[in-house]
């Protein structure tokens, strides 16, 4: 089954956490500050200062570095991301790469799993502040769940005008043969000559009207006309079952399931605009030159979506 995990930690996360010590503050060399010529490595060649270094890395990496430190800083004070919670996430993510977890690790440039782990915390964090004030109901979780635990197979007619697949649908609704109507007007050429049927599909291989309405019928039922970007749909299930490889609980998955259906509610740019709002109004002042403006919305993006 499909891990569904958290969105944000495995791409920016990935370089930024390896930069940041347990405390969330900086490493050795990114503290110094202006001025300090202490020497750090000596060649034959020459000398190389803390300022040195530290200038080479603001100019590398300064600015996403910067933004994971106040993020971290400032949503670490307004929510509250318990252990078993990274535990948890953590697990999932061993459970599901096993013996290659730690080269896993490695291939995102993790240094080890405790820096995992903060990128983990920051992408809970992170999560918090884009579901905060938006309402999810354990039934919408569990109708999610189901969802993401069923496989369907189905049939469709698909079509170029509304008010032919109002036409089909009331012949269906006098009796008339669903293959036979989807061999006359389909104009899915993959499957109308086989009465439009799809075989079986799980949650995320169709488009999103198409899936919520196939997934809410029950076997047998044929759907009102759907419309989605290619046309007018009618769809009959023909036969739901739960999938072979289904290894997480509802409990297990509840913290992904929230997550996505927050998702289906706010979308990307909304919660980049919030979290950037929440962040531009702690931060009081930023005296490093060319990072005043950090959390613009061109310049700062959160969660990127996971591969």
């Amino acid at each position: 089954m499909k891990k569904y995990g958290l969105t944000g930690i495995l791409i920016a996360s990935a370089i930024l956490a390896s930069g940041c010590t347990d405390d969330g503050q900086s490493s050795e060399a990114a503290s110094a500050s202006e001025g300090d010529s202490e020497v750090v490595v000596e060649t034959t060649a020459g000398t190389i200062t803390k300022e040195e270094l530290y200038e080479e890395l603001l100019s590398r990496h300064g600015k996403e570095v910067l933004q994971d430190l106040i993020t971290r800083q400032v949503l670490n004070e307004k929510y509250e991301i318990k252990e078993e919670q990274i535990d948890q996430e953590v697990d999932l993510y061993k459970n599901q790469y096993g013996d290659d977890f730690e080269q896993w690790l490695g291939h995102l440039n993790f240094e080890d799993e405790e820096a995992f782990r903060e990128a983990v915390h920051l992408a809970l964090l992170q999560d918090e502040a884009k579901a905060d004030g938006i309402e999810i109901s354990e039934e919408e979780m569990e109708e999610m769940y189901h969802r993401l635990i069923t496989e369907v197979n189905a049939s469709h007619i698909l079509v170029e005008e509304e008010e032919l697949a109002l036409e089909i649908k009331e012949k269906l609704d006098g009796g008339e043969d669903f293959a036979e109507l989807a061999k006359e007007h389909s104009i899915d050429s993959s499957n109308a000559e086989e009465g439009g049927e799809l075989g079986f599909f799980t949650s995320g291989m169709m488009v999103e009207p198409f899936e919520i309405a196939a997934f809410s019928l029950e076997e047998g039922e044929i759907s009102d006309p759907v419309e989605t970007e290619f046309g007018y749909h009618i769809i009959k299930v023909l036969e739901k079952q739960e999938m072979d490889d289904v290894n997480q609980s509802f409990d297990e998955m509840k913290g992904d399931i929230r997550r996505m259906l927050v998702d289906e509610k706010v979308e990307l740019s909304a919660a980049q605009k919030k979290i950037a709002d929440m962040l531009d109004e702690a931060v009081t002042d930023i005296s490093i030159e060319g990072m005043e403006d950090i959390f613009n919305l061109e310049s700062f993006e959160t969660e990127p979506e996971e591969e």
